[in-house]
């Protein structure tokens, strides 16, 4: 009987984050296809680009590596700039430790693999509400968000390097990209902290643009980080009595 309880709460985690995970589909779908375009159409075979997907499973690194490798950058360059698009990864992963930390190795380490923006604001807001959730709960839950997610993703990034020629220029598929991110980051903005980071990345993308190599946005992503401690500091001093 308590097994059949575990199966049905396990079943009903699953379910849960599948219903959590569904609407991104209406944004990775795109995203995905246009990634596959524009890395045919940068040069990359079909077995490159897939293989790079699967690889990276990080569209907007993934977008600007590309971009880099169009611009003729050198590879160091073109490596440094993934790296830096993808340092928002590392901080996911440290919001999650603190529910997740005491997972299995495996457990770990497909989750870090399966990462994505849309998982890790997904999963904190349910963790959040629920800590003392089990372990194995939370991992099926993260799996259920998933399913509709990095699946899609390989499958539809399939379907844009291999159809991406045929389809028309006016059909607008690149509007997914900023609205993933404009969904996924305008909730998280709880706090002045959060926005005077946010601002901060705007303003000094724009000012630095100049920079060859895409280098502005790694310079702009540093002092926004930097700035949004400085103001979380500043906050919390403030709180102090």
């Amino acid at each position: 009987m308590q097994g059949d309880a575990m199966k049905y709460t396990m079943g009903r985690q699953y379910f849960d984050g599948l219903r959590y995970g569904a609407p991104f589909m209406f944004m990775v779908v795109p995203f995905s296809i246009l990634f596959g375009v524009v890395a045919t159409e940068a040069g990359l075979d079909l077995l490159q680009t897939m293989v790079m997907t699967m690889l990276v499973v990080a569209g907007a690194s993934q977008f600007a590596a590309i971009q880099q490798m169009v611009d003729n950058a050198p590879v160091v360059m073109v490596l440094a700039t993934a790296f830096a698009v993808n340092m928002r990864m590392a901080m996911y992963s440290a919001s999650l430790v603190p529910y997740l930390g005491k997972a299995k190795l495996w457990q770990r380490a497909l989750v870090a693999y399966l990462l994505v923006d849309q998982s890790a604001a997904v999963a904190n807001d349910k963790f959040e509400k629920e800590p003392d959730m089990p372990i194995p709960l939370k991992i099926i839950y993260l799996m259920g968000v998933l399913t509709p997610i990095v699946p899609v993703w390989f499958l539809f990034t399939l379907i844009g390097a291999l159809v991406g020629s045929s389809i028309p220029d006016g059909f607008g598929i690149d509007f997914a990209v900023p609205l993933t991110f404009i969904a996924l980051f305008a909730p998280m903005l709880k706090t002045l902290a959060h926005v005077a980071a946010a601002a901060t990345s705007v303003v000094f993308t724009l000012l630095l643009s100049f920079i060859p190599y895409g280098l502005g946005l790694i310079v702009a992503a540093v002092i926004a980080m930097a700035v949004g401690s400085l103001v979380e500091v500043w906050m919390a001093r403030r709180q102090v009595p």
